[in-house]
């Protein structure tokens, strides 16, 4: 057994996101998102699911918040849904909206845990969809304003922000793969919106800096690591174009203030370019805090002409997988945060790491073991690359607790503690008192990981 010992102020935590876990989509003068159109659209959520009460967290947060103090975290990790505090996205204020919120953060504030709030994880005012979302200038204006009003209410109370979840998500995901809300299918709408985002980021940091916010500021990138099958060339440079989608692609121009060329190219080969305007890579290209960073999996790939828009086949090489399918190897958490090296040593936190893991409950338990062995593993990378020097500061594990999955609607669980989502009864699982001795003792014991894997 070997014991790695964390930095005294290193902050564990949880994450969840407003559309997933809080339900009461039509109380107290929220508005229509993206995502509700979209699960209520036939065939685009596994069973026809939709978040209208998911996990009820509006109602239960004082519960939620209870199990969190019991797991001993010190920061948890969750959005804001802008509909709840502009219900058409660029309108009136919503000042119920907005009283939840200040509950909400004032109730983990009182239990000593601190509030690390993302202003954008997905669920965009149907209105501003309707005018075009991303694409058009106006949504990005308007998320200038939704975010001031955050920054102003919650300014000294709020110390953590960050303005984007998964931007790959966003623009990809929804927007050319099609998968997620609004379900756009179409490569140049993708570009533009991933520029939009960006366009939006920035301006954000700047109304931030302006108003001169006690607080530190960044984005959550998702990643996902990816090696190539052989030394050939070609395979090479399909792994590359993987990391950079979801990687370098946002976080260029953040740090940068260009895109990567190698990608602009391989676009504009593919018939699309984003829509940069006189001034745009100025605004995004604003210093940052901290950066987030979502990491699940990686993948062996090789280069394929028929491989999709990248030209790329991920390859099975036998690695363990999770419930929802996706490859185990901890290994690529580590090479992802070498990679970020390049951009300087800003302060990072892993915002969201963790395993979907179908367990259910067996005489009042959950024995979520190879959750457990996923953690674990994903851990101790983390520490090895404190060792290295890099300047992490902080983890927090997906999920708090088992929710709305998004396109796989509530079959897909990733949570600590186990939602029963017709009573709405929750039970910590075995994850969660293995995770709540982890915090306890600030230090990971790597023990029986073969074991618990199996």
């Amino acid at each position: 057994m070997t014991i790695f010992q964390f930095p005294s102020d290193f902050k564990w935590g949880t994450a969840t996101a407003s559309y997933q876990i809080e339900g009461a989509t039509k109380e107290d003068g929220r508005g229509i998102s993206i995502w509700d159109t979209f699960a209520k659209t036939p065939g685009k959520v596994f069973n026809g699911d939709n978040g209208d009460v998911a996990c009820d967290s509006y109602h239960r947060y004082e519960e939620d918040i209870a199990l969190m103090k019991e797991l001993g975290i010190k920061t948890y990790r969750f959005s804001i849904a802008w509909p709840r505090i502009i219900p058409d996205g660029d309108g009136e204020i919503n000042q119920k909206g907005l009283d939840f919120y200040h509950r909400f953060v004032d109730k983990l504030i009182e239990n000593d845990i601190e509030p690390f709030c993302t202003l954008y994880h997905w669920d965009l005012p149907q209105a501003l969809q309707d005018i075009g979302g991303w694409e058009n200038r106006r949504t990005v204006d308007a998320f200038v304003k939704y975010s001031e009003v955050m920054f102003r209410e919650f300014g000294g109370k709020i110390k953590y922000w960050l303005t984007f979840n998964e931007p790959w998500c966003i623009a990809f995901l929804s927007n050319f793969i099609g998968a997620h809300a609004p379900g756009n299918r179409d490569l140049q709408v993708s570009l533009n919106v991933g520029h939009g985002i960006l366009v939006a980021h920035g301006k954000s940091v700047q109304k931030f800096r302006e108003l001169g916010i006690d607080g530190k500021i960044g984005i959550a990138p998702n990643m996902e690591w990816a090696v190539p099958y052989s030394k050939n060339e070609a395979d090479q440079a399909a792994a590359d174009r993987h990391i950079a989608w979801f990687a370098d692609w946002f976080l260029d121009p953040v740090f940068k203030g260009s895109y990567p060329q190698f990608m602009l190219d391989w676009f504009e080969a593919a018939g699309a370019k984003p829509d940069i305007q006189p001034g745009d890579m100025e605004t995004i290209c604003q210093p940052i805090d901290h950066l987030g960073i979502n990491y699940y999996t990686m993948s062996v790939d090789r280069y394929n002409p028929d491989g999709g828009i990248l030209q790329m086949e991920p390859l099975d090489m036998g690695l363990v997988r999770t419930d929802i399918g996706w490859p185990v190897e901890s290994r690529g958490l580590y090479e992802a945060l070498h990679h970020l090296q390049k951009y300087g040593n800003i302060d990072i936190y892993i915002t969201e790491n963790g395993a979907c893991i179908n367990d259910g409950v067996e005489n009042g338990e959950v024995k979520d073991f190879r959750r457990i062995s996923y953690l674990q593993q994903h851990i101790a990378q983390v520490h090895r690359a404190i060792s290295d020097g890099i300047n992490l500061k902080g983890y927090m594990a997906w999920s708090l607790m088992d929710n709305f999955e998004w396109a796989e609607g509530y079959r897909m669980r990733f949570g600590l503690v186990h939602v029963d989502y017709r009573s709405l009864v929750r039970t910590p699982k075995e994850s969660f008192y293995w995770y709540q001795n982890v915090i306890r003792n600030n230090w990971l014991e790597t023990k029986d990981v073969l074991k618990l894997q199996s």
